[in-house]
């Protein structure tokens, strides 16, 4: 039977503070600690080289650690300058490249911008761009995750991100359910059935393939009238979402996604919060 999984994405400040210094480390720490994937943050640029990479997945490999890999945040999908927004094909080609080496099987990209122009024409652009990707790449056993986003003026409600995914098969949704819920102005999750829903938006608009075993981000994230502000900890009591009825949605849908915490310095002990809250409602379910 399928279960979630759960990990961090990227090193906890704990990780720094136990006397560790290199990712290549992660690995066999993120498996003690008691966790099952771990995703490479490349956000500000894939700057390391093959020879790293490639140790990375191997020790991934070698403690069953699921990997994913976060594109760089510069990559534009919905760029209004041609040669930007065409440059992200180079960027998301290399990304692919080192997931391949990190034994990645899924890697993370921002829907893009609709700051100056009109959600409908941010939206013909990333298609575009995503149309011209899937050309550029061919087929490949890797996922292009489009991610939703926590910005109002950004691309990225669920809705669009389905859109966007429907260009080519290549393409799958990650639902940060803590972006949803800042640019909803923490309206988005109120219960269980607020979860469910996502995973049946999916279902029906991609198909229960996609719904099944989807890519996610979770964290508490503060926000203001534009959207996302900055990630928190769990240790915030005035922003949410909450993990709880998210877990209890996933046993009750049979669903078996992969939680990357994107928790402000806690993301592997935020990560181990939400493993533990979902085994409990496994058993409360059982």
């Amino acid at each position: 039977m399928s279960i979630a999984t759960f990990g961090p994405g990227g090193n906890s400040d704990l990780f720094y503070k136990e006397g560790n210094k290199s990712t290549v480390q992660s690995l066999g720490w993120v498996k003690r600690f008691g966790l099952d994937a771990f995703e490479y943050e490349a956000g500000n640029g894939l700057t390391a080289g093959e020879a790293s990479l490639r140790a990375v997945g191997e020790k991934a490999r070698e403690h069953g650690v699921l990997m994913s890999l976060h594109t760089p945040y510069f990559i534009s999908l919905s760029g209004v300058v041609e040669e930007k927004r065409l440059k992200s094909i180079e960027y998301i080609q290399k990304s692919l490249w080192a997931a391949e080496l990190l034994g990645a099987d899924t890697i993370v990209i921002h829907s893009g911008s609709a700051a100056k122009i009109s959600r409908q024409e941010a939206m013909a652009l990333s298609k575009d761009t995503l149309a011209r990707v899937a050309e550029t790449v061919g087929e490949t056993p890797i996922k292009l995750g489009i991610e939703t986003m926590g910005k109002i003026n950004q691309l990225g409600t669920l809705a669009e991100v389905i859109e966007q995914c429907r260009v080519a098969p290549i393409y799958a949704p990650v639902v940060d359910f803590g972006h949803l819920n800042a640019r909803e102005l923490g309206q988005a999750f109120s219960d269980v059935d607020s979860y469910r829903r996502v995973f049946d938006e999916i279902a029906t608009g991609l198909g229960d393939d996609f719904a099944k075993h989807l890519h996610c981000h979770f964290s508490k994230i503060a926000y203001t009238s534009a959207g996302e502000k900055k990630h928190l900890t769990f240790a915030d009591t005035e922003f949410g979402p909450a993990f709880e009825p998210l877990a209890e949605a996933i046993v009750r849908e049979g669903v078996a996604p992969r939680i990357i915490c994107e928790s402000d310095g806690t993301q592997a002990e935020d990560a181990l919060y939400m493993k533990r809250a979902y085994e409990k409602a496994k058993g409360q379910q059982g």
